[in-house]
């Protein structure tokens, strides 16, 4: 690989490497995949299916009853005695339906756009269109590879939970294509990310007749919160925010009860815990208030480890060869990556697309940055 470019590893020119790519993902993007819509999500899952199977791979599908269809794919390699890699990835995207109206699939001078075209459908797109690459050229990648398409990332991963499980008791290690940093380094780390739902239970009564007969459920969240946000250690990388707050019937009724969600992010698991501690012990300051707090959703940190920087340092390795400096960096946000990890894999992840945009109305991929991505990830499945 020294002295060349990825495009010359590829045998491409950049147009022909980033067509093949975005001929990959056009009609994944224009298939809309919002969570929870199982028809679609499965309609999806089955088209993956038979794109990878037509590229020699052993497939499993898992229907997940009100979400779609989560799908698992074996390629062979070149040394059937090694551990496999497992590659990531989910179809699920925060848009509606109907988002292709306003954000259609198109090209520009130097973007791809499109609902979910940079979280993460390009990044799966780049991992299916390596293993074709080396499909193509009579080659293999050097381990075998586990693909675990999940349908519903974007809310936890909930069904696919066991697959994580028995894939990381086989591997040695994952890869990621999430996106990458906006400066196109991979991510060696991520916060770990719980959500909590707080409930209060007050009593009701007409707020001109009768007050003194109430307990004020929104009295009691308003209350809690300061105490709720002093949690937070921003020095420590540890961050709270009350997201969504529902409360009330009527201005003339004090309320009986309130609802808040609360995002917890923290770098290290011991930070998770101390908070995790404090909201489970939150007590109603009335004494016939009742306050009620549960974990409803959890993502252990993704923590730099030595095994993670072995692969780092692997990839950065390849893309010097190339004369790319590819960085790394930490993301507040979650991924199935952190899931593996907790499940004892090194993980390298945000090998996906450079773009922008996430969960936004401006979601896009930026197209110079294809050539690399597809080579690295060619490059990865040949030398790890």
């Amino acid at each position: 690989m020294s002295g060349t470019t990825p495009q010359a590893w590829l045998g491409l020119d950049a147009a022909a490497a980033r067509d093949r790519v975005l001929a990959r993902v056009r009609p994944w993007v224009e298939t809309e995949t919002p969570s929870r819509d199982e028809v679609a999500l499965t309609a999806l899952s089955r088209r993956i299916e038979e794109e990878v199977r037509a590229l020699g791979a052993t497939t499993h599908a898992f229907h997940a009853p009100g979400f779609g269809r989560n799908l698992r794919a074996d390629f062979s390699g070149s040394d059937a005695t090694l551990a496999p890699l497992v590659v990531l990835a989910h179809i699920d995207t925060v848009h509606p339906q109907g988002t292709l109206a306003t954000l259609p699939f198109r090209v520009l001078e130097d973007r791809a756009e499109g609902p979910g075209i940079y979280d993460m459908k390009t990044g799966l797109a780049l991992a299916v269109e390596a293993v074709a690459w080396l499909h193509g050229r009579g080659r293999t990648p050097r381990r075998p590879l586990i693909f675990l398409i999940t349908c519903d990332e974007e809310i936890g991963s909930h069904s696919a939970r066991s697959l994580f499980q028995a894939a990381a008791d086989v591997s040695y290690a994952a890869l990621v294509p999430e996106p990458s940093m906006a400066d196109g380094s991979v991510k060696t780390a991520r916060k770990g990310v719980s959500t909590y739902a707080l409930e209060i239970e007050g009593r009701a009564a007409h707020a001109g007749v009768e007050p003194e007969k109430a307990v004020s459920a929104v009295r009691e969240l308003a209350e809690l919160l300061p105490r709720i946000h002093a949690l937070e250690d921003r020095a420590a990388g540890t961050t709270i925010n009350v997201g969504v707050i529902h409360a009330g019937t009527a201005s003339n009724v004090v309320p009986a009860r309130a609802v808040a969600e609360i995002d917890v992010r923290a770098v290290v698991s011991a930070e998770a815990e101390r908070v995790h501690a404090h909201l489970l012990a939150l007590r109603a300051l009335h004494p016939e208030a009742n306050v009620h707090v549960s974990r409803v959703e959890q993502r252990g940190p993704l923590v730099r480890t030595p095994g993670v920087v072995q692969l780092y340092q692997h990839a950065r390795d390849i893309a010097v060869q190339w004369d790319v400096a590819l960085g790394e960096g930490m993301t507040g946000g979650g991924s199935d990556g952190s899931l593996m990890a907790e499940l004892g894999l090194p993980v390298l992840d945000g090998l996906g697309a450079r773009g922008g945009g996430a969960h936004a109305r401006d979601e896009h991929v930026l197209l110079e940055d294809l050539p690399f991505r597809l080579a690295l990830m060619a490059a990865l499945f040949e030398t790890l």
